[in-house]
């Protein structure tokens, strides 16, 4: 008899896994969280500094984190599939369109997430008023599925 894989913890236990979050809170979340839920976000990016900075653990496949909304609660658990470390130059078209953000060209998606690194809230989390990207910057490109959706946010 072949035991099935343990289910992903209840949203009513926030503490049983991780956090995702995705940009900070507010409309750029908002816009980010409602792209995973209607499963048109499959992709996200990182910088490994922010991962350095925070003094976590790059991320792996087979990892289950809650992703949480702009209040803080938790609304999905999802699932990484993938994970790759590239410089920032090699990010390609595939995973840029799956972030489901609507860019259609690698052009497009380094300007904006250019602007968000380059911004006050990032370079303040990070400690950082100078931080800057470039073609060399580490990033962390995950993959992920969701798992769980509690029937309050409609899926």
């Amino acid at each position: 008899m072949t035991s099935a894989p343990d289910p992903a913890p209840p949203l009513s236990d926030p503490d049983a896994l991780p956090r995702a979050e995705f940009g900070f809170p507010g409309p750029l979340r908002d816009r980010l969280v409602a792209a995973i839920l209607d499963g048109s976000k499959t992709t996200t990016t990182g910088l490994v500094a922010d991962y350095a900075h925070e003094g976590e653990p790059l991320p792996r496949a087979g990892r289950r984190e809650a992703v949480v909304d702009s209040r803080g609660l938790p609304v999905a658990v999802i699932e990484v599939t993938e994970v790759r470390v590239v410089p920032l130059a090699d990010v390609d078209l595939a995973h840029v369109v799956d972030e489901g953000e609507g860019c259609t060209s690698v052009a497009e998606w380094r300007a904006e997430h250019e602007r968000f690194w380059h911004g006050a809230q990032l370079r303040a989390a990070l400690g950082d008023p100078e931080f800057t990207v470039d073609d060399t910057t580490p990033v962390v490109l995950e993959r992920f599925r969701v798992v769980t959706v509690p029937p309050a946010t409609g899926r």
